[in-house]
């Protein structure tokens, strides 16, 4: 049973999220050693180190969870605690949260900080997916099957808006809105949802537009627009950002050599770790991350489609659009075809929060995978067995 167990697992699929975790780990002590001296005082290796840190504890959870079997994560109580926990929280989080870049994102915790938005990325995936998995005799339902979800939905993504995070609220809602439409649920039941989307929406404009049309926030507009009219305030960072991507060449400057993290981009083993990884590595180096990216995100897809257990579908569906549409928005902000979102790169950027988060998701993710290639290989192989064995039996009794 065990050693079935251990076949069944897609090695492929692990050895790249391994893989580009460390190689994370590597560019987070490039990008950061400059930083960590000249801006915060600290020695050079200071985020390297507290990175490992990060990365092992990961690496713990990520095992632990690819055992764990995700079925488990549909019963009640689980849900039930999800769904409370993640709106006390983030209500904690507005009351007492710390700030940090412009945002109320933060608990503090001695000398770590956690970000409870990025849980509830995950908070959002496996809550949805139990509901809408247990939801399939009635998810066209409106009132059964749409609006308790979507309420839960409305709250998270208004709490998460007003810290302000605009970037993660828009991945949360994204993610979901992937779930729903691969539910099952009719055309119908989804144009409504995107109307009370759009209203949604717009009553949040109303309620956050003294932090959405802050200054900070017209100046990542103003950057966006034309970020070399304001090259020396707001597109700072974006300007720097096109100056080390195209100057990586095929083979980048050398592992180490960047010139703009060099106190020209201000954060450049966070939000703008790929505009590094360009300069140092170049071509080479940005196909290794957007392969192995799209490699993790086709091969979700591909377990969705495979996976004949609704809760399975939803997680796997869930999971790899986290990872797609948070890659997508990371890249397009530091390649300035949308506003800066502050939004990281997933497995490479610095962060405690996004690294554990991530490698639960991936752990599940890994999990459902295991269960389906298990039920395909050694299930059916039973049945058709069986049938061989009852055919036989059936030729051999005519025979005689």
């Amino acid at each position: 049973m065990i050693k079935k167990i251990m076949k069944s697992y897609d090695y492929s699929l692990i050895v790249t999220i391994i893989l580009l975790s460390i190689f994370g780990l590597v560019m987070v002590y490039s990008a950061s050693m400059v930083t960590a001296i000249q801006r915060y005082g600290y020695e050079s290796d200071f985020f390297y180190q507290k990175q490992k840190i990060h990365l092992l504890l990961a690496l713990i959870m990520f095992l632990f969870f690819a055992i764990f079997p995700y079925k488990a994560l549909k019963s009640n109580k689980i849900i039930a605690t999800i769904m409370i926990s993640s709106i006390l929280i983030l209500g904690g989080v507005y009351l007492f949260g710390h700030v940090a870049g412009n945002a109320q994102s933060w608990i503090k915790m001695g000398s770590a900080t956690i970000q409870p938005s990025e849980f509830i990325k995950l908070a959002v995936i496996i809550y949805l997916s139990a509901v809408y998995a247990k939801k399939q005799s009635y998810i066209n339902e409106f009132n059964k099957g749409v609006v308790p979800p979507l309420v839960y939905l409305i709250i998270v993504c208004f709490f998460v808006a007003i810290e302000p995070d605009y970037g993660t609220a828009a991945i949360i809602f994204l993610i979901a809105m992937t779930i729903v439409v691969s539910s099952g649920m009719n055309f119908k039941n989804l144009l409504r949802l995107a109307i009370i989307g759009l209203v949604f929406s717009s009553f949040l404009l109303l309620f956050a537009k003294d932090s959405l049309f802050s200054e900070n926030k017209k100046g990542r507009f103003e950057a966006f627009k034309d970020p070399f009219a304001v090259e020396q305030k707001e597109g700072w960072q974006l300007v720097h950002s096109y100056l080390a991507i195209g100057s990586g060449g095929t083979a980048g400057l050398g592992l180490g050599q960047s010139i703009q993290k060099l106190g020209y981009l201000p954060e450049p083993h966070t939000d703008f770790i790929m505009a590094v990884i360009s300069e140092e590595l170049g071509v080479l180096g940005v196909s290794f991350v957007l392969l192995s990216l799209a490699y993790i995100v086709l091969r979700g897809i591909y377990t969705a489609l495979k996976c004949k257990d609704p809760f399975g579908t939803l997680l796997a569906v869930g999971i790899s659009s986290m990872i797609g549409i948070q890659s997508f928005i990371n890249l397009a902000g530091i390649t300035g075809l949308i506003p800066i979102t502050g939004v990281p790169l997933p497995l490479v950027s610095y962060g405690g929060s996004s690294l554990l988060q991530l490698s639960i998701s991936l752990g599940i993710l890994v999990n459902v995978s295991m269960f389906v290639n298990y039920e395909k290989k050694y299930k059916n192989k039973g049945k058709q067995n069986t049938v061989k064995t009852v055919i036989s039996t059936r030729n051999q009794s005519i025979r005689n």
